[in-house]
């Protein structure tokens, strides 16, 4: 009886600990990681959330960028952090959805080694090519990487690219050589540039060059066509069934107290339902559709890693 006197007045003790932590929190700077490079779809998203953020909190939210190896390098760091919500990630699908099957270890679990927060939204993709090539359709494309096999490349900075792209080559019949990139912007230049001939691009980083002549949007990875090129088809039309796009939340490391949780919670769904935020991230192409609640999430984040599992599959591509 005294042990469990003991233990219950050390569980007691927590609680208030915690309690009283959530009321002060947060007390100083946030530090929010991006596992990208500056420029890319999920940064953009980032500066806009983390500014907002900061109004509402009072403090400063620091934009940390740690990218490199398909996410982990900032998925390890912030899954070590300490779960007082000063260190904070958003991330996408590539670390918490495809990584689990693209590589044969890792050096963080998804799941347990983080605390969901919020689902922020979708980022939609499109399939561009150097406009040197002789093709203005994705028929036309596929037709003309059939007739040159292997002899042109594309380009894969994260998850969703690869997955597309090998999902359209498997679908279509058509082989190309990869090339893996660090950053969305660094691949987007080689594009542009002709050293590779193929991208699938999130609207966040490339928007400013789709609608340019410096490259050409053939399709877009949604099963509709987005309103922000209204007259691009989705990839769908010409691969039938593809409908492939990319999702953004933010996570802290496992074990954060509930009350931080919940205010965190709270707060960036405040920022996302403000105007000005949303249309600041419709520009991006970026779209909000969050989570209500950290438990919903969780039970999203589970879900997608066993959706992004069975794409990885059916697109044939081997665990590293």
């Amino acid at each position: 009886m005294k042990f469990m006197a003991t233990f219950v007045g050390t569980i007691g003790l927590l609680i208030t600990a915690g309690s009283a932590s959530a009321q002060t929190y947060p007390s100083g700077p946030i530090t929010l990681v991006v596992p990208f490079a500056a420029g890319s779809g999920t940064d953009g998203v980032a500066r806009v959330v983390a500014q907002k953020l900061s109004d509402r909190l009072k403090q400063p939210v620091i934009v940390d960028n740690k990218p490199g190896a398909s996410a982990q390098i900032a998925a390890v760091h912030v899954a070590g952090a300490k779960p007082d919500g000063y260190t904070l990630m958003m991330t996408t699908n590539t670390s918490h959805s495809a990584n689990p099957s693209l590589f044969k270890a890792l050096r963080y679990d998804p799941v347990k080694d983080f605390t969901p927060v919020t689902l922020v939204g979708e980022l939609p993709f499109a399939v561009v090519v150097n406009p040197k090539l002789p093709v203005k359709t994705l028929k036309e494309f596929v037709d003309y990487a059939k007739a040159n096999p292997g002899k042109l490349s594309y380009g894969t900075p994260n998850s969703t690219s690869l997955v597309a792209t090998e999902t359209i080559k498997r679908l279509a019949g058509i082989n190309m050589l990869q090339v893996p990139y660090k950053s969305s912007p660094q691949a987007m230049t080689d594009l542009i540039g002709g050293q590779i001939d193929f991208y699938v691009v999130d609207f966040g980083s490339g928007m400013s060059m789709l609608k340019t002549d410096k490259v050409r949007t053939l399709a877009v990875t949604t099963a509709a066509p987005s309103r922000l090129l209204p007259n691009v088809p989705p990839v769908g039309q010409t691969v039938p069934g593809f409908d492939l796009t990319s999702w953004n939340g933010i996570f802290g490391p496992a074990g954060m107290p509930k009350p931080i949780v919940d205010r965190l919670n709270t707060e960036i769904l405040a920022v996302l339902g403000d105007k000005e935020v949303q249309d600041k991230l419709a520009t991006q192409g970026f779209q909000v559709s969050p989570s209500a609640t950290p438990q919903e999430f969780a039970k999203y984040v589970v879900a997608q890693r066993d959706h992004w599992s069975m794409l990885i599959k059916q697109a044939g591509i081997q665990p590293e």
